[in-house]
């Protein structure tokens, strides 16, 4: 008798589930999550596409401004859609990871299948928007762009050394997109700074993530297992230097003072350009350069030094 009593009570006490979210906020909150999925934090990085027009000098016309503002939104549409391509696939082993196990697609809050959706219908849309709206190389680079990411998450990723070849070229490929966009010759030390400048950042990101998740035998990112941390060092120390010597070959063939300057801003920018990489080396070095915007936005010597940096360049360029 005593036995049915207790589990009646247990059951009268027991909580009650939670009420189901109501349709307009279940709806919000999946919204929400794919904003977050498609990463705006990330899309300082198609900033990229104005570094070209601003070496050249080229940025002050309206209808410039206007095609440059098309490509950052083009390379935003395809980067975020290859966001959520990306976590639809890996949410299993996101799961794993401490930070990365509460992204929405992850945590359950966007479902799979809708990730794939909109993802699809973001790399379509700006395929078809560069073909129809751009020059015909601006429109290639952005289908380029698409089809060599989507190949990384499908498969790239997880090849040895092309991984890092494959994340750098999307940063080079964003800085070379202004540039063709107004038809501007792209210099060559641009491309060796701009390019090698990305692998430091992206093996420097490696090299973190190795760092820090060295005891989960690589179950967030299976190629971890197959780089040494070694290695990963060698490559963003490697990459760092030929960056420097890049931008101090750009910096120099211009010679001295010129025009109307009071000083060789350009030349003077090389201090800076060096301090910038010796400081984000810093957190490179302690494994801590996981997250890259992170360190950029957050560092306020490094954001110092990069408003330093700025500013020398843009004298340089109007020659003041």
């Amino acid at each position: 008798m005593t036995e049915p009593v207790a589990l009646l009570t247990a059951t009268a006490t027991a909580a009650p589930p939670p009420p189901p979210l109501p349709v307009r906020r279940r709806t919000f909150a999946v919204v929400v999550g794919l904003v977050r999925t498609a990463r705006p934090r990330q899309w300082v990085k198609n900033a990229l596409v104005v570094a070209a027009p601003v070496a050249a000098g080229r940025i002050g016309s309206w209808p410039g401004a206007v095609r440059l503002a098309l490509v950052f939104a083009l390379f935003t549409a395809a980067a975020s859609a290859v966001y959520l391509v990306n976590d639809a696939r890996d949410a299993d082993a996101d799961r794993a990871h401490p930070v990365k196990r509460h992204r929405p697609v992850a945590a359950g809050l966007v479902p799979v299948p809708l990730a794939y959706a909109v993802g699809g219908a973001l790399g379509i849309g700006a395929a078809a928007l560069g073909a129809a709206l751009c020059n015909p190389m601006t429109a290639l680079l952005v289908a380029a762009y698409l089809a060599m990411q989507l190949a990384y998450c499908v498969r790239l990723k997880h090849v040895l050394v092309v991984d890092l070849a494959v994340v750098t070229t999307g940063f080079l490929m964003r800085a070379m997109s202004g540039g063709l966009a107004l038809g501007i010759p792209l210099s060559r030390w641009f491309l060796i700074t701009t390019g090698f400048g990305a692998l430091f950042m992206v093996a420097a990101k490696r090299y973190s993530e190795a760092v820090q998740m060295a005891a989960a035998e690589g179950a967030t990112r299976a190629l971890l297992t197959q780089y040494t941390t070694g290695y990963l060092r060698f490559v963003w120390q490697l990459a760092a230097g030929v960056a420097v010597l890049g931008y101090c070959l750009w910096a120099l063939e211009s010679g001295g003072v010129a025009g109307g300057s009071l000083l060789p801003w350009r030349q003077l920018s090389v201090v800076a350009f060096v301090l910038a990489v010796l400081r984000y080396a810093v957190f490179a070095d302690r494994g801590t350069a996981g997250e890259p915007e992170d360190v950029v936005l957050r560092d306020r010597p490094l954001a110092v030094i990069g408003l330093v940096w700025a500013a020398m360049y843009g004298m340089a360029v109007a020659d003041l």
